[in-house]
């Protein structure tokens, strides 16, 4: 009953997906009639290839500092290289790339079986590096909605823009706040949590307070100002790193809009595609480019054609061209993707239930 349940909720949430896809691409339809496909097939044997390979080369190199961040929040437990983790690092995003969501626990779970780790320490960690994800890019968007004003106070919806910047320091202050209070009492926070979310669903309930403290966990591998500062800085480097590859494939197009973005742009450009990401479908992705494609179009002025063929191409890029080597480095270590996935939703179900009931 519970894997029917559970196979129900894929399904519903799968159909959303679909549905706000087919929406956003009858929206993209109506405004698209009059696409020149001559245009589009320019654009594209236009494209500069040299800053291409440099836009996949800078993403490439940002598996390194995701590694090193890894290795630091492991110390606390063991001590493991960074390079030692490069390959989970490229199988994990290949996962997420080609099966969507649920790929996402191929990372944590591959590098708890290949280090011999729990799966619920890994699952902390995981926790914490997409907090200092969204953190650091919060951070950079804010600064540069509000401190960098000068490079965007000509595109559309400037002053909701630099509103929205203000509203994010907020919400890094609240942040970093509730992470706080997590790392000091995470088993009383979610006590607390529980309590008043039983009166609601106490599946619910529970779920949370196994995510609090998970996270609680993981913010233990943080085990000095040295380490936090450490993994501040490589997050700070990462997402810098991924605008100046979304950098690299904007001017490889001759479009002179296109030419003349600055790191400013395309920080905020790179803000819409992490929103899309959270609509789309694996293998074929469609929220990141409708979105990309749409910011480019009404917020950067760029003509539909090449917004649509710089959409697609940084959506190649930032996405999908770990993907070869991904899979070359799970074929070498003979390691299915589908199967890791199934790994791991099923070593990340047995084991919530047990961190609960443990308190």
């Amino acid at each position: 009953m519970a894997d029917q349940a559970k196979r129900n909720r894929k399904l519903l949430f799968t159909v959303l997906i679909v549905a706000v896809l087919v929406v956003l691409a009858y929206m993209q339809f109506r405004t698209w009639r009059k696409f020149d496909w001559a245009v589009f097939m320019a654009q594209i044997h236009a494209v500069r290839v040299s800053r291409v390979i440099a836009g996949v080369a800078i993403i490439w190199g940002g598996y390194i500092l995701r590694s090193m961040r890894w290795s630091i929040m492991l110390k606390p437990t063991k001590e493991v290289p960074w390079s030692r983790l490069m390959a989970a690092q490229f199988i994990g995003f290949t996962g997420l790339a080609i099966l969507g969501r649920p790929g996402e626990f191929i990372r944590p779970y591959l590098i708890a079986r290949q280090e011999r780790l729990s799966v619920p320490s890994q699952m902390g960690v995981w926790l914490v590096e997409r907090i200092f994800d969204m953190g650091c890019y919060i951070l950079l968007v804010a600064c540069d909605l509000v401190l960098a004003s000068h490079d965007l106070r000509n595109l559309p919806y400037f002053k909701e823009f630099q509103r929205a910047g203000f509203i994010l320091f907020g919400i890094i202050a609240l942040i970093a706040i509730g992470a706080y209070f997590i790392w000091r009492n995470g088993d009383g926070i979610a006590i607390w949590t529980e309590g008043i979310l039983s009166r609601i669903s106490k599946n619910a309930a529970a779920s949370v307070g196994d995510k609090i403290r998970t996270f609680g966990q993981g913010l233990h591998t943080i085990h000095d100002v040295g380490s936090f500062f450490a993994i501040l800085f490589l997050s700070v480097g990462l997402w810098l790193s991924i605008a100046y590859a979304y950098l690299q494939i904007t001017r490889a197009f001759h479009d002179p809009r296109l030419q003349h973005m600055q790191i400013t742009h395309v920080i905020l450009l790179l803000g819409f595609s992490i929103a899309g990401s959270a609509v789309q479908l694996p293998v074929v992705g469609g929220g990141a480019q409708l979105a990309t494609i749409t910011a480019l179009i009404y917020v950067f002025g760029i003509p539909n054609e090449v917004a649509v063929c710089s959409g697609i191409l940084l959506w190649l890029v930032t996405f999908v061209s770990p993907t070869p080597v991904g899979l070359s480095l799970s074929k070498h270590a003979h390691v299915s993707l589908s199967r890791l996935t199934e790994e791991a939703e099923e070593e990340k179900d047995e084991t919530a239930p047990s961190a609960h009931s443990a308190q």
